[in-house]
């Protein structure tokens, strides 16, 4: 018999994708648990528990004082120690959009020489000045050490934020780009890069990044969501792709998982 992978996706606060996250990782054959904050601050579970930890979207406190600010706070003051051992003990983590947000500002990412509690990089508002709802187009690096983007080269995913331009100092992003650690850029529907151009970097993100791992993979930040891509219906551009498909005699729809989907199945791959 496989052994179970145990996910824990956070919920509270304002996090609203908890349930999409859940479902996703539940797809990729985990079993997802949302926990809500206060429940792990209280010690009722214990991150030991699980392989996966989830940081979802939404906005935790309502982005006061800033996206990802008062969550990365509170998580540090209170169950900062066990962040650090989940760590140490290799589990994953993704943070996606307001994940991503509170996870820059705990410092577990970049994570630079085994450095998870040091702030170096920074998602700020976008630079068109208002909240972004689109989908967009992503390139990965096959090289990186990325654990969730593995074998993936491509992939189109929904975008919903209003501080989500990746800002960091010129040594600082010299350093993600010499480790590997810029896992996706924004790119056209070619697979160009974006080279800032908007909508197509719908942020202003520093070049075009989208999402960053540590040097280990294990710790994913990105601000497109592929818990919202799981399932080809969920893309704008499905009814064209399903009557493409028809005219060229086969079935509507694809028959493998989105590449929403295949993040998540690489995190429950790992463990087997």
């Amino acid at each position: 018999m496989t052994a179970t992978v145990r996910a824990l996706v956070l919920t509270g606060f304002g996090l609203n994708c908890d349930l999409e996250t859940a479902y996703a990782l539940e797809l990729a054959g985990a079993q997802a648990d949302r926990v809500h904050i206060n429940t792990l601050i209280a010690g009722e579970l214990r991150l030991d528990q699980y392989q996966i930890m989830a940081f979802g979207g939404g906005f935790s406190w309502g982005d006061d004082h800033g996206a990802g600010v008062l969550q990365a706070v509170r998580m540090r003051t209170n169950v900062g120690k066990q962040l650090l051992a989940f760590v140490e003990r290799k589990g994953l983590v993704i943070g996606i959009c307001n994940g991503f947000q509170t996870l820059v500002n705990l410092g577990l990412l970049p994570g630079f020489a085994a450095d998870y509690q040091t702030r170096s990089i920074a998602l700020t508002f976008n630079d068109c000045g208002n909240f972004r709802d689109d989908w967009v187009h992503l390139t990965i690096d096959p090289d990186s050490p990325c654990v969730f983007t593995r074998g993936m080269e491509t992939m189109d995913l929904p975008i919903r934020h209003g501080e989500g331009k990746f800002y960091a100092e010129t040594d600082v992003i010299d350093r993600l780009v010499q480790n590997r650690q810029v896992v996706l850029r924004y790119a056209d529907a070619q697979g160009n890069a974006a080279e800032g151009r908007f909508p197509l970097n719908p942020n202003g993100s520093l070049m075009d990044i989208a999402g960053v791992c540590d040097p280990t993979g294990r710790i994913f930040g990105l601000m497109p969501h592929p818990e919202a891509f799981n399932h080809w219906t969920n893309h704008p551009d499905w009814t064209r792709l399903a009557e493409n498909r028809r005219r060229q005699g086969v079935s509507p729809l694809p028959a493998e998982m989105t590449p929403g989907i295949r993040v998540f199945v690489n995190a429950v791959e790992h463990f087997r």
